[in-house]
């Protein structure tokens, strides 16, 4: 019975929505209106590759369903610099019963990326506690960093117009299931708050668990 507990402990584990932390500063980023635009990679290794242009896409779709119009990079007045990135997982510890060990002290500091993203300091924390048994019972499972980068310049001077990244822990490293989720947390409210953090839940990856 305690092993079902157990198990089913992982199960809801790998089941948890992650939360994507949301950061975004702006400075005269120009209205929509009339404006063009162009998704290129941060890193120039990605440029031209085929898992790229399908997130650039999503990218792309979202500028433009905000009113700013596709152009080539060539004659795109705003260029969206756009990177994104898991790192190879750290296995955690959890712990059901009666003892108070079961919570976690918060951890920090991850790195992850394609393009040396880099590293930087965010807590998360976690805690379990399971009043049903006297012994405490163990399991483990790995979890990840991801995140994606976005920056926009004008093109004509250069000028940084917008800076934003969205970055999540979750039990997946799947790209193709955290990419799409972190750039649709990343355009939620676009282009938010200049200098604030927004917490957004992200649904759970419904082929793995």
């Amino acid at each position: 019975m305690a092993a079902a507990v157990v198990l089913l402990s992982a199960l809801a584990a790998c089941a948890s929505p992650f939360r994507a932390d949301v950061s975004r500063f702006q400075s005269q980023l120009p209205p929509p209106q009339g404006q063009t635009f162009a998704v290129v990679a941060e890193d120039p290794a990605m440029a031209g590759g085929i898992e790229f242009g399908q997130y650039a896409s999503l990218v792309t779709n979202q500028m433009a369903s905000l009113g700013y119009t596709p152009a080539s990079p060539e004659t795109a007045q705003l260029l969206v610099r756009f990177d994104y990135g898991v790192d190879n997982g750290r296995e955690r510890i959890r712990s059901t019963g009666f003892a108070r060990t079961p919570f976690w002290d918060p951890w920090y500091g991850y790195g992850y990326g394609r393009a040396g993203f880099y590293g930087r300091r965010g807590p998360w924390a976690y805690g379990w506690y399971d009043p049903f048994f006297d012994a405490p019972q163990v399991t483990s499972y790995t979890v990840y960093t991801s995140g994606v980068g976005l920056k926009i310049d004008r093109k004509a001077d250069g000028q940084r117009l917008f800076e934003g990244q969205a970055e999540a822990v979750s039990t997946s490293d799947r790209l193709p299931y955290l990419v799409p989720n972190l750039v649709e947390a990343m355009f939620t409210n676009f282009p938010g708050n200049s200098g604030e953090t927004v917490r957004i839940t992200v649904a759970p990856e419904k082929t793995r668990g």
